[in-house]
């Protein structure tokens, strides 16, 4: 057997059922072959020539490559061409419109002014920016600026009168569009449907541009240790030219990782292009599309929006407004039945769900349809499942329900859910992960890239330590250990996207999907998993990404 890696003196992390430590191995065709607990491995009877690549790691750890199960990379990769409007970089309204107001003396009149990430709880104003702050420094140029949640909004009156928003315009279910007293849309958009309006008026990037934004997201996740990606709603912007740009992206090899694309449902119902697939249909053309590096995950739906918008839909009104308690975004009976309908085309169903109304409707949906016509191992799965209930958690693991955990939320949102939006009771169980594992339930990390920043070695670090920004622990009983939280990113993540037989772990027959660590996440200090630097990342046995600040022999 011809050998093409050969990786020693290293600190294997396998992560397998007994946890086996190893320190080299070797590599055959994109396949472990061989794994050794010896620094130097055993080589007799195996093919090293010139084409063999060996690594010496130096003692560094090798983990499985890192698997993110729900992140947006081409929205990521498009948004970093944006004005970045996030906090703290911005404290206040006026720091946003000066970033607006130079962008403006730099783009023609008439072309689209773009940005990202602001958060009203966080500026100083505690409010939206609205149309009329952009109508002062931008009259001339359509300006479009999406919230960190990615549920809302804002923009000015250029950008209003180009989508045919008016203030005769009506409310699309789901969402709503903002107005002042007397009536006057106030340029602020809310939730996915009332972002559908003006969608369609932004500009569209080419072919070209998508693929470049695609790569330059992926250098991004790369260089976080991911190998395996899903980005969790293709076709939520641009409709089928968002599959079309990861496919291109894909066979051009500007992006190496393998990824997993969760299909928009409107893209799959009737009027859709893909209306009359099955998901056996849709994935065999898709892994002939990218010979095989791209694969079907799911069929993707929203049922809420955003906790730090009001939007989600929460069983108790919200902590420091109880007018407000969310609302879902389909009526449940129409809801169970496209549910069932995609059920029975065999898709497997990945569904939005933070507030814990739109959880329990979700958990109804997906049982009528399992029970209505029974299916094994169809592994469904609810996204974010930020305030389940123990019981709701009971009857996904009832029904084999998988769960996707935003577990950033925990620092980057968590003072605000505990004074603002959900109380100290409630923010003190934001994504319940202890009682995930009491249950032995499924489920996965993830950091929804762009909402919060892309790191597996983050959400670990979240789960493991549940420190908000302020340094605050928030729901010390739902911590979970640093081995199970790594899991939830590697074999956690293969079984859920079903490929636990070849991914995941390091084991022989499996893919050399590796990320190399500068330090064990086991052995060093909980606090400091977040900080440990990625010397490499390793797709198919090729190293498709190097930190040449960290100690690692190439050759």
């Amino acid at each position: 057997m011809n050998i093409d890696l050969i990786i020693k003196n290293a600190n294997i992390v396998t992560l397998d059922e007994k946890n086996t430590a190893a320190k080299s191995l070797l590599v055959s065709a994109g396949k472990i072959v061989k794994i050794c607990s010896e620094s130097e491995p055993d080589i007799q009877g195996y093919i090293i020539d010139s084409r063999t690549q060996e690594i010496d790691l130096n003692g560094a750890t090798l983990l499985p490559g890192f698997i993110d199960t729900h992140s947006h990379l081409l929205m990521y990769g498009e948004m970093l061409n944006f004005i970045d409007c996030r906090s703290p970089l911005n404290s206040n309204i006026e720091d946003i419109l000066q970033k607006v107001r130079e962008k403006a003396e730099q783009t023609p009149p008439g072309n689209w002014i773009m940005g990202w990430g602001y958060d009203d709880t966080l500026l100083e104003e505690k409010r939206h920016p609205m149309r009329a702050d952009f109508d002062q420094v931008s009259p001339n140029h359509p300006v479009f600026i999406r919230h960190i949640s990615g549920h809302f909004a804002t923009v000015n009156s250029k950008a209003l009168e180009l989508a045919g928003l008016t203030e005769e315009t009506q409310d699309p279910p789901g969402g709503f569009f903002g107005r002042d007293k007397a009536g006057k849309l106030d340029g602020v958009i809310h939730e996915i449907p009332a972002l559908e309006k003006i969608i369609p008026a932004l500009p569209v990037p080419s072919e070209e541009e998508n693929i470049e934004n695609i790569a330059k997201g992926a250098q991004v996740y790369l260089a976080q240790g991911i190998t395996t990606c899903t980005d969790a709603g293709v076709g939520l912007d641009k409709g089928i030219a968002e599959l079309d740009a990861h496919l291109a992206a894909i066979n051009s090899g500007r992006n190496p990782m393998n990824m997993r694309l969760m299909i928009m449902n409107h893209l799959l119902n009737e009027d859709g292009p893909f209306a009359n697939y099955t998901a056996e249909g849709l994935q065999v053309e898709l892994k002939r599309k990218s010979n095989n590096k791209a694969q079907l995950d799911s069929a993707k739906h929203f049922q809420d929006g955003s906790i730090q918008g009001y939007t989600a839909a929460l069983r108790k009104p919200y902590y420091s407004d109880s007018s407000k308690i969310g609302e879902l975004l389909n009526e449940q009976q129409a809801f169970n039945e496209e549910l069932l309908d995609l059920h029975n085309r065999g898709f497997r169903i990945a569904i939005h769900g933070n507030g814990d109304r739109a959880i329990e409707s979700n958990i109804e949906a997906l049982g009528n349809a399992i029970k209505s016509s029974p299916r094994d191992d169809h592994r469904h799965r609810i996204e974010h499942v930020q305030t389940a209930s123990f019981e709701d958690l009971q009857t996904m693991k009832q029904l084999g329900i998988a769960a996707s955990f935003f577990i950033n939320h925990v620092y980057y949102w968590g003072e605000r859910h505990r004074d603002i939006f959900l109380g100290p009771e409630r923010a003190s169980r934001l994504n319940p992960l202890a009682e995930a594992v009491d249950l032995d339930l499924l489920f996965t990390l993830h950091s929804d890239c762009p909402i919060t920043p892309i790191s597996p070695l983050f959400s670990v670090w979240a789960a493991a330590n549940r420190l908000t920004s302020k340094g605050n622990v928030l729901g010390e009983n739902q911590k979970i250990d640093v081995l199970t939280a790594l899991k939830s990113m590697t074999i956690y993540g293969a079984k859920l996207n079903f490929e636990e037989n070849e991914k995941g772990t390091i084991e022989v027959g499996k893919k050399a999907d590796f990320a190399v660590l500068a330090q064990d996440p086991l052995t060093c200090p909980p606090e400091d998993i977040k900080d440990i630097s990625v010397a490499a990342t390793i797709i198919d046995g090729k190293v498709v990404w190097e930190n040449s600040a960290v100690p690692v022999t190439l050759r």
